[in-house]
């Protein structure tokens, strides 16, 4: 498997790269970027995989993220995936609506027409983008954790739980913790998944939860003037799920914080060290 250089730019002593390689999984050429801390020859360094939103590419973490200065410190691989495929022909939502379709992949593997020949996002960020990852950069695959905001905090939670040995950390900005319960997991997961409800619950934390999933314990932040927080978020339904299923959370409720980049860089600090004391070793 194959890369392609887009631009690389030192920072802090290490390299923020942004690269592009032809998916199998998504039948579309995919953009990525990973920033690689200065290290020694030979060393193999723990890795953070990070999942985006709505709306965002790549880019949007990787120029407002504010995590190279932490990652460089603690000698943490930072990579960031888009966050569904994309092309002239790929579908996207019909309305041009910015919660379905392109740039809002929601880290399934659709199975509804026309989507299911394209957005493979699920297979795409377990094992596409690893195995590739870990062939270009000094990855050590024994320690990996994962993390992510809004749809992709729903994201980073579902693979960590579905993945537990594979990842020794997992938090979130802002998860939507129950897709199956509000309006933007239901049009998506309807939209790629189809109408039985049966098959959202393995993309659905508190569903996993309740299924029996198990897991180490998370870190998760909300903006308490986050607007999305009543209706999308519903973070008292992660709180629930984790009480009665005996899985440690941590859950920070920030006041006079959004949904916005200001919040997840004010803030991604505490999770990358927190990530790197569950990486050590």
């Amino acid at each position: 498997m194959t890369i392609q250089t887009v631009s690389t730019n030192t920072s802090y002593g290490g390299v923020q790269g942004v690269y592009r390689h032809a998916s199998q999984a998504t039948g579309t050429d995919m953009v990525f970027s990973v920033y690689v801390p200065p290290h020694a020859d030979g060393t193999r360094l723990p890795v953070v995989w990070y999942l985006s939103g709505l709306t965002c590419t790549h880019a949007n973490v990787t120029e407002k993220g504010e995590f190279r200065k932490a990652c460089a410190e603690l000698g943490l691989i930072f990579v960031a995936p888009d966050t569904s495929p994309r092309g002239p022909d790929v579908p996207g939502d019909a309305n041009n609506a910015y919660d379905f379709g392109l740039g809002a992949g929601f880290y399934v593997d659709a199975t509804e027409a026309p989507f299911a020949r394209n957005y493979r996002m699920w297979s795409y960020v377990t094992d596409e983008l690893p195995k590739l990852v870990a062939g270009h950069f000094p990855v050590d695959a024994k320690r990996q954790s994962v993390m992510g905001h809004s749809m992709g905090g729903h994201g980073a939670l579902t693979v960590a739980l579905r993945n537990p040995h594979r990842y020794r950390a997992a938090s979130a900005f802002a998860p939507i913790v129950a897709p199956s319960q509000v309006p933007w997991g239901i049009k998506a997961l309807t939209g790629y998944l189809g109408p039985n409800k049966d098959a959202w619950r393995s993309h659905d934390t508190v569903a996993l939860i309740e299924d029996g999933a198990k897991y180490s314990g998370f870190l998760v932040d909300v903006g308490e003037a986050d607007n999305f927080l009543k209706e999308q978020l519903r973070p008292e339904l992660l709180q629930a799920a984790c009480n009665k299923a005996n899985i440690p959370l941590t859950l920070r409720r920030q006041p006079g914080y959004d949904h916005s980049y200001y919040f997840i860089s004010t803030f991604m600090s505490d999770h990358l060290h927190w990530h790197a004391e569950r990486l050590k070793g």
